[in-house]
């Protein structure tokens, strides 16, 4: 039996994935919570992150030399990478600091508004049309949210509130994403986007939290263990980078599908981790009525994709291109050095459906992903 090893590799770096995934937000929740190493500053936890985050950047890009900059002029930075690193910054704040009030299983089943969100911002926009079909996915996915939070026995409204216009902010973010820099043409890598976004993200942080949480932090004793927090930004960097590893070997439909595998896991390990994560009959009926909305959703965008792609030919040629566009009506994001060494290009379809994790949201990829909240959602758990 011969043993596929690139298939391997694939499967090794989805497991990656979702481990540092699920590690990343069980660990802003460790560090955050009250009850465990009490940090209650989720502003300073971010902004930890994305100091972080830029200082390696720059030195990739301008001490090593491993990845060359892009040409980014002061109109590109001014129009677009500003407002994108505002609603970046939003989002990672009002998620993080969520991780206060409600637990790690509730904050998975409100993620999956995700797409209810990002196609609220998209029609806002003009980047998407309101459709009879889409809208009853998303009355389907609201309802289950709905009937989620019903069942949760914590609930907590100002945890929800926050949680909530995380998730649109970061919806909005998506579209900007797709609106300002890819009708610029602009394509952004892990690391690039690292080096421009990351700085200005914490520039935005900085005001709130010099009003917010420094004079918290002057009357109270809050403890700083250096090692816990370099490897908490350590884990949320890997996470970026093991994304941009599983979007240069796997399409949208695999990748949505870790991205389910990876939230289900998490909401039993947080009720394993985290005892006060009781998760009710409820919650698992309303995510699960949700869940069948998403992947409803999933299906139409994929399809509608196919539709687009496909010329109107014979049924011979018609199925012959089907089969061999299988793999490119759900290419995300394919690196310059990787559609260089193949002989392609990267795509650039300009529909919001691509992959995103909001805990390692630097990754502005070609399409916007809907999977409940994204497929593959480092910062903010």
């Amino acid at each position: 039996m011969t043993i596929n090893k690139q298939l391997v590799l694939t499967y090794i770096y989805l497991l990656v994935y979702i481990l540092l995934s699920s590690g990343v937000i069980l660990y802003n929740k460790w560090v955050l919570s009250p009850k465990y190493f009490n940090f209650p500053l989720p502003i300073t936890l971010t902004m930890i992150h994305m100091g972080f985050s830029g200082l390696v950047a720059f030195l990739l890009i301008r001490v090593f030399k491993v990845v060359s900059p892009v040409k980014m002029t002061f109109e590109i930075y001014a129009t677009c990478v500003i407002p994108i690193s505002a609603f970046f910054a939003s989002s990672l704040w009002f998620g993080n600091t969520a991780y206060l009030f409600i637990s790690v299983a509730f904050i998975q089943m409100l993620k999956a508004l995700m797409p209810v969100a990002t196609f609220v911002m998209a029609v806002i926009c003009g980047t998407d049309k309101l459709r009879c079909d889409i809208f009853l996915n998303m009355l389907l996915v609201s309802v289950g949210v709905v009937v989620s939070s019903y069942g949760e026995i914590h609930f907590n409204i100002v945890g929800t509130v926050y949680q909530v216009t995380g998730i649109f902010a970061e919806a909005l973010r998506l579209v900007l994403t797709q609106v300002l820099l890819q009708k610029k043409g602009l394509t952004l890598n892990p690391i690039t986007s690292l080096y421009y976004i990351a700085p200005c993200s914490f520039v935005f942080l900085f005001v709130p939290w010099y009003l917010l949480e420094k004079p918290e932090m002057e009357v109270s004793q809050i403890q700083f263990n250096f090692w816990i927090f370099f490897s908490n930004a350590l884990c949320a960097l890997a996470l970026n980078f093991s994304i941009f590893l599983v979007i240069g070997r796997t399409g949208a439909v695999t990748i949505r599908v870790a991205g389910v595998l990876k939230d289900w896991i998490l909401i039993a390990l947080s009720t394993l981790i985290f005892p006060e994560s009781t998760i009710t009959t409820l919650n698992i009926v309303g995510y699960a009525i949700a869940l069948c909305g998403v992947v409803m959703y999933n299906y139409l965008k994929i399809k509608d994709g196919r539709a687009v792609q496909l010329p109107v030919d014979g049924v011979s040629d018609r199925i012959a291109k089907e089969l061999k566009m299988e793999k490119k009506s759900s290419d995300l994001y394919v690196p310059d050095d990787i559609a260089k060494n193949s002989g392609g290009k990267g795509t650039t379809n300009g529909s919001p459906d691509s992959i995103v994790d909001e805990e390692a949201p630097f990754i502005p990829s070609s399409r916007v992903s809907h999977l409940g909240r994204s497929p593959l959602s480092s910062y903010s758990a």
